[in-house]
């Protein structure tokens, strides 16, 4: 009986050391996969401040880009009426002639 109960403690020290050795191995799977996640994230977080970087200076190039264009066309504006009033002027001397 105790030979008995040797060998079924035996096999069941076996049978834990097979799990302890497993669940070793698992955890060292799940710390590599944590690692790689967090690489991941970090780097995902890098690539997130960069693109936001480059919206905020986008974003700079097109308001400026729109107010330049603003002037522009006021500045049209401007020239436009000039040439009238000279092509108003010009017809009004011819006229005169």
């Amino acid at each position: 009986d105790a030979n008995r109960q040797i060998s079924d403690l035996k096999f069941k020290l076996a049978k834990s050391e097979q799990e302890i050795t497993a669940l070793e191995q698992n955890v060292i799977r799940l710390e590599g996969q944590v690692a790689r996640y967090k690489s991941a994230a970090e780097n995902a977080e890098r690539v997130e401040d960069e693109l936001k970087a480059e919206k905020r200076k986008l974003q700079r190039e097109l308001r400026s880009a729109l107010d330049k264009t603003e002037e522009l066309e006021v500045s049209n504006g401007h020239l436009v009426k000039r040439l009238e009033k000279m092509k108003a002027n010009r017809s009004a001397l011819l006229s005169q002639q």
